[in-house]
């Protein structure tokens, strides 16, 4: 388990990967086009959608110094412009990582591991 850290004047933050995780898991699952976080692990062709007290497995992710990376495996809703939605929880995962924590996101990736209707 890793912990990030900021020092001030008033003293020290710690932030731990579990935070990060549930920050971005919960981000993800209030983007248009997604469906739900999905596993890691694609088994046996079939994508499983995570419930809500288990987003953070659907979240890989990487720090370095004062920065992030972040894996995000999710399922998109049917219908809809998956590289648009990608394109957009990037997006919303680096702004309220960046401005809840202050760390910088260095990387988003997406893996779409389904499509399914909402």
């Amino acid at each position: 388990m890793k912990e990030g850290t900021a020092a001030g004047e008033l003293g020290k933050i710690t932030i731990k990967d579990e935070v990060l995780a549930d920050l971005a898991g919960l981000t993800c699952t209030r983007c248009y086009g997604i469906v739900g976080m999905a596993s890691q692990s694609f088994h046996e062709g079939v994508a499983e959608l995570l419930g809500r007290e288990s987003l953070r497995k659907g979240v890989r992710l990487k720090r370095r110094d004062d920065a992030v990376s972040f894996d995000l495996y999710v399922i998109v809703k049917a219908g809809l412009n998956i590289v648009e939605v990608a394109h957009n929880l990037i997006e919303q995962v680096r702004y309220v990582v960046e401005s809840c924590t202050g760390l910088k996101v260095e990387d988003v990736q997406v893996h779409v591991q389904g499509v399914r209707e909402s």
